[in-house]
């Protein structure tokens, strides 16, 4: 079962690496004036944590039904290293955000030029341009690291993208755990995550999402200056490492919750 953790711990830090990651072409879209296609690169990003994210559900419920079987399982002890795998993909994201955004640069003017997705991949995915991606690589400066300090960050946004990236990380693990804890309504709590990733839905929708976005546009009519927009990419990106690490103080309270609820 060891084995199992493992790999359901990779999908997790793949997916939120992946996900993290958008920033960077969210980024490289701005300066270069080209965030259309910035937004549909990085939704293809996105598609591919969401697969990921499916076949790790079932994995995870392996887990669990391993668990229900084994009294002396730690189950909570395995969730945990699952969501220490969220906090290493997003730090992996955070060291490799200033080579990203210069390597996502490069993938939006080849994407114009291939036209689509599979062109672009067959003109680009070769020995010789993998080797390249060695001359693009950049890690975050002391410099880059003191920007972040300074003034004209709305700090309630940053708070919220914590709580947010925190329900997401633990909404389908606390559900299933939640389920080892009732016998009479096991199967009504594993399909319960939505009561936690809605809450999680409903602030990035209305509250996160819309306020990027209007700090982009003012970044594209030159009301501000793109280096302010990269000030909140980072601020945003540490503020997701902060909440995957109180996604594990909100594990078991989330867990009791939902089996409060069903119950």
């Amino acid at each position: 079962m060891i084995e199992q953790v493992m790999l359901v711990s990779l999908f997790t830090f793949v997916i939120h690496l992946a996900e993290t990651l958008t920033y960077s072409l969210r980024s490289a879209g701005v300066r270069l004036g080209k965030l259309a296609v910035a937004l549909s690169l990085s939704g293809i990003i996105l598609l591919i944590s969401r697969t990921a994210n499916m076949v790790q559900a079932p994995l995870t419920g392996k887990i669990i039904d391993f668990a229900k079987h084994h009294a002396d399982y730690n189950l909570i002890d395995q969730l945990r290293v699952i969501i220490g795998a969220a906090t290493m993909g997003t730090c992996a994201a955070l060291l490799l955000f200033p080579s990203a955004v210069l390597l996502s640069s490069r993938v939006i003017s080849h994407f114009e030029v291939a036209g689509s997705i599979p062109q672009l991949v067959r003109s680009s995915v070769s020995t010789q341009q993998l080797q390249n991606v060695r001359y693009h690589l950049r890690f975050p400066t002391f410099t880059m690291l003191s920007r972040l300090r300074t003034g004209g960050i709305p700090t309630k946004l940053v708070v919220l993208n914590c709580l947010v990236t925190a329900i997401y990380t633990i909404g389908v693990l606390a559900a299933l755990l939640a389920s080892t804890l009732t016998m009479d309504h096991s199967i009504a709590a594993s399909q319960s995550s939505g009561l936690i990733n809605g809450i999680a839905t409903i602030l990035l929708t209305i509250i996160i999402d819309p306020r990027i976005g209007l700090m982009t546009d003012k970044v594209l009519r030159g009301e501000q200056e793109i280096a302010v927009l990269h000030k909140i990419f980072g601020m945003l990106m540490i503020s997701r490492l902060l909440g995957t690490v109180l996604a594990q103080v909100l594990l078991v309270p989330a867990a009791y919750w939902i089996k409060w609820v069903v119950g």
